[in-house]
C-alpha cells in the first residue's frame, strides 16, 4: 500500500478533549499542556473556543490561554468561533494574540444540527458565511469541521450524499479545509472512505483531515482507511480527551499517542516525539485525576515502571 511518507497531525485536546470537563481547568495548566505539546514536536494545536462562558464555562479563560501560551515559530494555533461574536472576540487581543486559524463548524445530519445549534445545516453555513469572510479578509485561515459524517445519534447512520452536500456548502462559503469527523466513533473504514470520497468532490486531499472517535474502537482502523485514500492530515486529542456532550456514551477523540505509534509503525514521519507527547498526555491525565485514554501510553508507561 502506497501510504503518504508524512502525516501532519492537529491535537485538539486543549479545545475538543478539555471543553466538556466537569471539573474547572485552570488557564495554567491550559497553557502548560499546550507548551508539552508543542515542545513533543506538534505542529498543529486547536488550543481554545470563543464562545459564550454561559454554555462552556470551561473555555471562559479564552483570551488568557491564548494571550499565555509562548508561541513557536512554525506552530499554528486554531480556535473554535461559532459565530461573529466568537470571531471578534478572537481578534479583540493585539495581534501578536490572535489564532492563526478559526474553526467553523456544520453537521451532516439535519437532526443534528437542530439538536446542537437550532437551525437546519443550511442555516448553520449561511450564519458562517460573514465570519469566514472577515477571518479571511484579515489574513486568518479557515478550517471547517464536518461532524456526524458517518452516524448520527438521532438519524442512525448518514449517507455520502449527506456529506457531499455539507461539503458543498463549507467550500461555497470560502472554507479552506475540512474535517472529516466520526463524530460519535460509529464509524466503519469503509464508510469513513465513502464519506472522504464525498469531500473530495469539493476539497483536494491535502485540504481534507480525518476527525475520529474511538467509541466502538475503530478509530485506528478508521485512520487506515483514511490513508488508503491518501489523506495525510488527522486530528487527535492526547490521552484521549474529549467526547461528544449530544451522544450518549459517545468516548474521546482517538488518542494522539495511539494514532503516532500506529504511524511509526508504517514508517511515517510525524515530527512528533512519542515519549514526550505521553509525558504531555500523562500530565493532564493527572491533574484531571483519572488514567489515560491511550493504550500505547498506558502500555509505554507500564514498561517504564517495569
Amino acid at each position: 500500500m502506497d501510504y503518504p511518507a508524512r502525516v501532519k497531525i492537529v491535537d485538539v485536546g486543549p479545545r475538543d478533549g478539555l471543553q466538556n470537563e466537569k471539573q474547572p481547568v485552570p488557564a495554567s495548566v491550559k497553557i502548560e499542556l499546550v507548551q508539552r505539546l508543542q515542545d513533543a514536536g506538534l505542529k498543529e494545536i486547536e488550543v481554545t473556543s470563543f464562545v459564550s462562558p454561559k454554555w462552556v464555562p470551561q473555555m471562559a479563560d479564552n483570551a488568557e490561554v491564548m494571550a499565555g501560551i509562548a508561541r513557536k515559530s512554525g506552530v499554528r494555533y486554531s480556535v473554535l468561533t461559532p459565530n461573529m461574536k466568537g470571531f471578534e472576540a478572537a481578534v479583540a487581543a493585539p495581534r501578536e494574540y490572535w489564532p492563526d486559524e478559526i474553526v467553523v463548524f456544520g453537521a451532516a445530519s439535519e437532526a443534528f444540527s437542530q439538536r446542537n445549534i437550532n437551525c437546519s445545516i443550511a442555516e448553520s453555513i449561511e450564519r458562517f458565511a460573514p465570519v469566514v469572510e472577515a477571518a479571511r479578509a484579515a489574513g486568518i485561515q479557515v478550517r471547517g469541521a464536518m461532524s456526524c459524517t458517518v452516524g448520527c445519534p438521532y438519524e442512525g447512520e448518514i449517507a455520502p450524499e449527506r456529506v457531499d452536500y455539507l461539503a458543498g456548502l463549507m467550500k461555497g462559503i470560502g472554507v479552506q479545509r475540512v474535517d472529516v469527523a466520526d463524530t460519535i466513533g460509529v464509524g466503519t473504514p469503509l464508510k469513513v472512505q465513502r464519506a472522504i470520497e464525498a469531500t473530495l468532490r469539493h476539497f483536494g486531499v491535502d485540504e481534507i483531515s480525518g476527525h475520529f472517535h474511538d467509541t466502538y474502537g475503530q478509530a485506528l482502523s478508521n485512520t487506515l482507511a483514511a490513508l488508503q485514500l491518501g489523506v495525510w492530515n488527522f486530528q487527535s486529542s492526547v490521552a484521549g480527551l474529549g467526547g461528544c456532550p449530544y451522544a450518549k456514551g459517545a468516548t474521546g477523540n482517538v488518542a494522539t499517542e495511539d494514532v503516532v505509534y500506529l504511524l511509526q509503525g508504517l514508517g511515517i514521519d510525524t515530527g512528533i516525539h512519542l515519549e514526550k507527547l505521553i509525558d504531555a498526555g500523562q500530565y493532564i491525565s493527572e491533574h484531571l485525576g483519572r488514567p489515560t485514554q491511550s493504550r500505547v501510553a498506558r502500555a509505554l508507561m507500564a514498561r517504564r515502571a517495569g
